[in-house]
């Protein structure tokens, strides 16, 4: 198992359980031996989460403004002491109870995620259809199977989250894309079933957020694997070019204009995706490191600091 981690919670406006879930994450981790740096983003609140979680013994970062839930990990992750993070809401939706198990799985793969797939989930029905269809999509996407596409509670590398800063979006969906750039870049990702339990406050996200999802998924996997978007294409305008034709045969000598376009079509489409691939494929991952210096950040002091080991 990982003996030291950063939890990194990224908050907003979340004054009236920020403080449980920090009180909930230090006793759990410190009684299993492992030396735990607790960093809360302060995503710009108007309320006083900043100071509610530096009176809990958290280190604090602030946004002076509101920058994204997205924003607030990449901050969180740039500054963190220790190699090994963890990410969890500061709305105690997620129980901290399954982290032990998830910092002892961290040694076997490359990413871990709790998979919101337990005997006691509390998902909003609103939400259900269209994680639903998002999380059937992300399989097709990526050839995996991933149960649970944008839990918020997982643990990682450091490294191997920094080197995707230049791609993964400052809004909700920073989870849903590591996820698939982990899986298209063949990274080890396991899943651990987990409860879920119903949030403190309200909730930030609103269901027509799937939509934005659902962008960012296929510019995702444009930048890894984009003949998985491009063949169904291809095979759409080859089906109805066939079938144009077939009909134009039946009744005239010639073939009409929209199924030659229909054929030609295809064939560009079918171009385009093969060099875009080719292109995915020079690139390789894209490696590029985030410096650690973030702007418009400032830090609170908490009342009971963790003492970072150097790294």
């Amino acid at each position: 198992m990982s003996r030291s981690v950063t939890v990194v919670i990224p908050a907003y406006n979340e004054e009236g359980g920020i403080a449980a879930v920090i009180r909930e994450l230090s006793a759990l981790l410190r009684s299993h031996g492992i030396q735990v740096e607790i960093l809360v983003v302060d995503d710009g609140s108007r309320d006083a989460t900043a100071k509610a979680a530096a009176a809990g013994g958290a280190r604090v970062l602030r946004h002076r403004s509101n920058r994204g839930y997205g924003a607030a990990l990449k901050t969180g992750i740039a500054a963190a002491s220790f190699d090994t993070i963890a990410i969890i809401d500061a709305d105690g939706t997620y129980p901290a109870s399954y982290l032990p198990a998830m910092l002892e799985e961290i040694e076997r793969v490359d990413m871990v995620v709790g998979s919101r797939t337990g005997q006691s989930v509390k998902i909003p029905l609103v939400r259900r259809p269209a994680k639903w269809v998002l999380t059937r999509l992300a399989n097709y996407l990526t050839g995996a199977r991933i149960p649970d596409l944008n839990s918020g509670l997982r643990v990682f590398r450091r490294g191997v989250a920094m080197q995707y800063f230049p791609i993964l979006p400052d809004q909700f969906s920073w989870t849903t894309t590591i996820t698939l750039a982990m899986h298209c870049d063949k990274y080890a990702v396991s899943y651990l079933p987990i409860d879920y339990r119903e949030r403190t406050g309200k909730s930030k996200i609103v269901p027509w957020d799937a939509g934005t999802f659902f962008m960012l998924m296929l510019r995702t996997v444009m930048l890894f694997r984009p003949l998985r978007v491009f063949l169904p294409l291809v095979l759409a305008c080859l089906i109805f070019g066939a079938v144009k034709m077939s009909v134009d045969l039946t009744h005239q000598p010639n073939i009409s204009a929209s199924a030659l376009l229909a054929f030609m079509s295809a064939l560009v489409i079918l171009l385009i995706g093969m060099l875009g691939d080719a292109l995915a494929m020079r690139l390789g991952r894209m490696g590029v490191q985030a410096t650690a210096s973030i702007p418009d950040v400032e830090e609170t002091a908490a009342t009971d600091p963790v003492e970072p080991r150097d790294r």
